[in-house]
């Protein structure tokens, strides 16, 4: 639904390039991604911001109009320092919600528990 409105979707990972095409080709998401961005590609890995700089850099966009979608507590620390708006997803059963703090939105429960709707009708920039 995000390509479908003109927003520039990206994979900025910590794994390796081969892994995240993997992933991209198992999930059927490989069409969807073709902006991908692996830490291995970068100085520092998260939780520095690197990785997220250097997609945004790729997107020809500014930082302070992303979003990132992420799951892991470095991945909201990098998200964070590159000035990019942040959704937090801790896995279901997380005990210590603390260093997913600095998240715009935190979702108890992960990527299960998203709402697209939300995402689309109030974090979605679209070209137009």
């Amino acid at each position: 639904r995000l390509v479908e409105r003109g927003v520039v979707v990206a994979v900025a990972s910590g794994s390796s390039p081969s892994v995240i095409d993997l992933m991209l080709r198992s999930s059927g998401l490989d069409e969807l991604f073709r902006l991908r961005v692996s830490a291995s590609e970068v100085s520092r890995g998260k939780p520095e911001p690197d990785v997220f700089l250097e997609t945004a850099r790729r997107a020809q966009v500014d930082p302070a109009s992303c979003l990132v979608i992420e799951d892991s507590r470095h991945g909201v620390a990098a998200a964070h320092a590159a000035g990019m708006t942040c959704i937090a997803l801790p896995a279901a059963g997380t005990d210590d919600m603390g260093d997913f703090a600095s998240a715009d939105i935190i979702v108890d429960g992960g990527a299960a528990a998203l709402d697209p709707d939300v995402v689309l009708c109030r974090y979605v920039w679209t070209s137009s």
